[in-house]
């Protein structure tokens, strides 16, 4: 059904970069999902009332709390999907992360009422009255909810939107929550024993660790999350599918909601290449990015000497004697400083977060191995972490 709506309602629909149509996707997905949550809380409540069931009128609300997600939902496609502006000048796009922070908190201020109403009914119970009418309603919420869940996982994946990825995982955990309401409904009659408020805490359980996790995953997101390994390797390989392209480092990527990321790269290129072809090279380099990747990259040109022997040999030298200290090491941007007593060993030191040893250790073995090697030589060692997964050059 969501698919033949994106097929009518959407024009120009498979243009899923579009900022228009990708707000059309999410008002869309955002109002079918507020009219579902209101007609199962106007269902579940008047049947949980009549039955006197406090696991489906606490169902009833969550969906009335569903339908004000939805409603945050559509508000924050619609401001995520401003221009950039003199104060904003990255553009809008994180208001989707804040609308996902506040589904979340609604998720877990419900889940703790919902404790709370539990509790008091298992030390209170009352009788249920079974009702054949109530049944069919939860199977039917359970079914309806099965549907938001694939159609917001699909579509929350598609255009990498954090509010649909939340709230497919709220329709799931709905479905788990509904399923124990459904059990104590059909068995508390026969058992003579009243599950209702203990049902509920099941319910309650659920919703609570499910916000929890979209509040980890969107708090990530806001902090500045690391990208993937997958979403670093695409950048990587094509980066050096170019021919000139002698190795890359320093990586970062920025994100400022979903197609709206910004990159910087440094790439080592041959210091006897013309400078013109090396810039031509960067420059279609950084286009590509931008038309495959969407992804606006900006490339620092670092040019090496990679005729000179010496400098060479001695690159080499640092990056066993590195690697030696531990593999997880790496070295870039080396320059050779030529003086009449001394020569300076320039380069960077990429060090793993955690790593066990501190600069000032790691700088002490280096300076002992090179001293060994050649006491004219000096290290002059500028130490970083990695922005993103490693990078094997």
């Amino acid at each position: 059904m969501m698919r033949f709506l994106v097929k009518h309602l959407i024009h120009n629909y498979k243009n899923i970069h579009d900022a228009k149509v990708r707000t059309k996707y999410g008002n869309l997905t955002s109002l079918v999902g507020i009219l579902a949550n209101l007609v199962l809380f106007l269902g579940k409540f008047f049947i949980g009332t009549i039955v006197n069931s406090v696991s489906i009128t606490a169902d009833a609300v969550n969906n009335l709390s569903d339908a004000g997600s939805s409603l945050i939902s559509w508000i924050s496609f619609k401001l995520s999907n401003r221009p950039a502006d003199e104060e904003h000048p990255f553009g809008h796009a994180r208001y989707e992360y804040i609308a996902s922070m506040i589904v979340a908190i609604l998720i877990l201020f419900l889940g703790i009422e919902l404790v709370q109403t539990s509790v008091n009914k298992m030390l209170h119970p009352d009788t249920i009255d079974f009702s054949f009418v109530s049944v069919g309603i939860l199977i039917a919420s359970i079914l309806i909810k099965l549907w938001m869940y694939a159609y917001n996982r699909h579509y929350g994946k598609l255009l990498n939107s954090t509010v649909m990825s939340a709230t497919a995982a709220d329709s799931l955990s709905d479905c788990i929550a509904t399923g124990a309401v459904l059990v104590s409904t059909c068995i508390s009659p026969f058992i003579h024993f009243n599950l209702d408020g203990y049902m509920g805490l099941v319910v309650a359980v659920f919703i609570i660790i499910t916000g929890g996790k979209i509040v980890r995953e969107t708090l990530n997101a806001l902090l500045g999350a690391s990208p993937s390994r997958e979403e670093v390797m695409q950048i990587v390989d094509l980066i050096k599918s170019h021919e000139g392209v002698l190795g890359i480092h320093d990586l970062m990527i920025h994100d400022y909601g979903p197609n709206h990321r910004f990159a910087s790269v440094h790439v080592e290129v041959s210091a006897k290449e013309d400078i013109f072809i090396s810039h031509d090279m960067i420059d279609n380099i950084e286009r590509e990015i931008q038309e495959k990747l969407q992804i606006q990259m900006v490339i620092h040109m670092d040019p090496i000497d990679v005729d000179d022997e010496e400098t060479n040999a001695m690159r080499e030298k640092m990056m066993s004697i590195v690697t030696a200290i531990d593999p997880s090491l790496s070295i870039h941007d080396f320059r050779m400083v030529k003086g009449n007593t001394h020569t300076n060993l320039i380069f960077d030191c990429l060090v793993p977060y955690q790593f066990p040893l501190s600069t000032n250790e790691i700088m002490n073995q280096i300076n002992e191995q090179l001293l060994a090697f050649n006491q004219t030589y000096y290290a002059v060692v500028t130490f970083d972490h990695a922005f993103t997964s490693d990078i094997k050059k």
